[in-house]
């Protein structure tokens, strides 16, 4: 029997606020161990949260961006359960009534679009972590961290719309690159600001009805997500295969081992006793305060994608790989403006800059973060195409700019670079070669055409590499057709 994978995904994402959702605590990563907590995040009796309003217009332009409809009343709720990293024994989210409904995200490849239903968006704090340290049984140790205690969450829940491992890859890195295109999160999954539990079931080809499904957690790259689901799908289809049934249950993924394994049964609802949040008021957010917040909507990448090919001809692969992040698409964009070419500038972004980013391991939050400007980087592009330099030449003008940031008309001045285009310099080493070079010219006429490549190697050598190309392939010819 064949069976069809049915998979759903659900993406907490940690909100790029300064303070955390119930109190003044930074949300700082990486600061020493129970250092950013006070009384209110790591639950000491008689204190009480106060909602972050920052946290509320962040995840308002995440559920804008997605084509949410906001409610305007939610409500908070005490999800309650018991984990040495929830200090206050329940985690303050939302449950029946959530921030935003009925939201979609559009995934685009090879000409096709398929729409992706979300189903949800809620607020919620962030519980702590756990530490393990030692692996001898004697020095096993464990701490618990509260820095992360607090730090507030959106969670963001599919539809049951994705069919296949890659698709869901596709989804989470569509999800991601809106998330941070719009400045509500850093999308780090290192350090944990972007994670995904994934539900997965079985049905039989053509039917209707859902199977049982198992939910993966805690999946924190792209590469992970793909491949616990394709494991998950064989097992489960074992499984049926052989008559027996899935259990449903929450399952960890061990990449070194390429497989799930059971983590406990899957908990309802119910278990987790959720009750409204006694200390908390119903969260209203009024019309105007949503328009406001859609007009602070930057362009996402889709659109912009769209655009590029429109105003720039870029090719879909370059537009692809140009709005992967929004500060890359805004250098992009002052560099083709700069040099009034929209594909050869990306293709110079793709090749060079992209390799030195690579190189000097620069992390790239802002355009301004690449040392070179892009106005710079456009004026030579423009150099390139009206015949100013070669394209050779440009690629070593390219590295003086790139590490002094000069203009590259400087450059070439003071380095005698221009391209030669007097015809006259260019005949006169024309001949020179030739005369050098008579057997291969003897060659040539004799119909080894491809000596031509030969030929106009050594003009641009004997001219110092400045000669126009264009200019040294037509004159070139036009003298070794002649005896």
């Amino acid at each position: 029997m064949q069976y069809e994978p049915v998979i759903g995904l659900e993406v907490h994402c940690q909100l790029l606020t300064e303070s955390k959702i119930f109190c003044g605590c930074s949300t700082r990563f990486g600061n020493p161990s129970n250092t950013n907590v006070c009384p209110v995040c790591i639950g000491m009796p008689g204190t009480l949260p106060v909602l972050n309003r920052r946290a509320v217009e962040f995840a308002l332009r995440a559920a804008l961006a997605l084509d949410c409809e906001i409610e305007p009343v939610s409500v908070f709720a005490r999800k309650n359960y018991f984990y040495p990293d929830l200090p206050k024994g329940y985690q303050i989210s939302m449950y029946d009534r959530p921030l935003a409904v009925r939201g979609h995200l559009d995934l685009e490849a090879g000409g096709r679009t398929r729409r992706i239903g979300i189903t949800r968006i809620h607020m919620e704090e962030d519980a702590g972590k756990l530490l393990h340290e030692g692996f001898a049984d004697s020095d096993r140790k464990s701490h618990v961290d509260y820095n992360r205690s607090g730090v507030p969450l959106i969670e963001i829940v599919s539809e049951p719309d994705l069919r296949t491992p890659e698709e869901a890859h596709a989804y989470y890195s569509a999800l991601r690159a809106i998330l941070v295109y719009i400045g509500v999160t850093d999308g780090n999954m290192e350090e944990g600001s972007l994670r995904c539990d994934a539900n997965v079931s079985l049905r039989p080809a053509g039917q209707q009805a859902f199977g049982t499904k198992a939910e993966l957690k805690n999946l924190n790259s792209f590469k992970f997500v793909q491949h616990a689901l394709e494991h998950e799908i064989e097992r489960q289809t074992d499984l049926l295969s052989r008559g027996e049934k899935v259990a449903q249950e929450t399952r960890l993924y061990d990449p070194a081992e390429g497989r799930t394994y059971p983590m406990r049964s899957k908990e309802e609802a119910h278990d987790y006793r959720y009750f409204p949040e006694p200390d908390l008021l119903p969260l209203r957010v009024d019309r105007a305060w949503i328009e406001d917040v859609r007009r602070q909507l930057p362009e996402l990448p889709a659109a912009r994608r769209r655009r590029f090919a429109e105003k720039w001809g870029l090719k879909e692969q370059s537009a692809q790989v140009l709005t992967a992040s929004r500060p890359l698409a805004d250098y992009f964009e002052a560099t083709a403006t700069a040099a009034g070419d929209g594909q050869a500038a990306a293709n110079w972004i793709e090749t060079e800059i992209l390799r030195k980013i690579k190189e000097d391991r620069i992390e790239v939050r802002d355009s301004a973060d690449i040392p070179l400007a892009p106005e710079r980087l456009g004026r030579l592009v423009k150099m390139v195409r009206d015949g100013a330099i070669s394209g050779k030449i440009a690629k070593d003008v390219f590295e003086t700019i790139y590490a002094t940031g000069k203009d590259p008309d400087e450059v070439v001045r003071e380095q005698g670079l221009a391209q030669v285009t007097d015809e006259g310099p260019i005949r006169e080493a024309i001949e020179k070669v030739v005369a050098e070079n008579a057997s291969q010219h003897a060659r040539y006429r004799s119909g080894k055409s491809a000596l031509l490549g030969f030929f106009v190697g050594k003009v641009l050598q004997a001219t110092g590499k400045k000669a126009n190309p264009a200019l040294v392939n037509r004159l070139l010819k036009e003298r070794l057709d002649r005896p």
